[in-house]
């Protein structure tokens, strides 16, 4: 996958078209992503011992892997992604040259 958890990355299509966020979580098996305050939905609870209240609760539901792009840190646009190796390491760097990776 072109993006990993910690990566801040804008969605590029869908409902939440324009929105950045972080990615919380990665599931490479899926080719989705969790991405901080996009894709909210909503779900319907019933009283329990963990949420006695129940009632309606909204949180982040994954989305695919292609609809979000990494942002360039040199310029804050959004990035491909490129492959290169340095010490060794392959690395992720932005087609602007800067590396991604830490």
């Amino acid at each position: 996958m072109h993006v990993k958890k910690g990566d801040k990355v804008r969605v590029i299509s869908g409902k939440d078209k324009g929105k950045t966020g972080v990615i919380l979580a990665a599931y490479p098996k899926d080719s989705r992503v969790l991405v901080e305050g996009v894709n909210i939905v909503k779900k319907h609870a019933k009283p329990s011992q963990v949420n006695p209240q129940g009632g309606i609760m909204s949180f982040e539901a994954p989305i695919h892997v292609s609809n979000v792009m990494p942002i360039d840190p040199k310029s804050g646009n959004p990035t491909r992604v490129g492959y290169t190796t340095v010490d060794g390491k392959k690395v992720r760097v932005a087609k602007s040259g800067e590396v991604l990776d830490k």
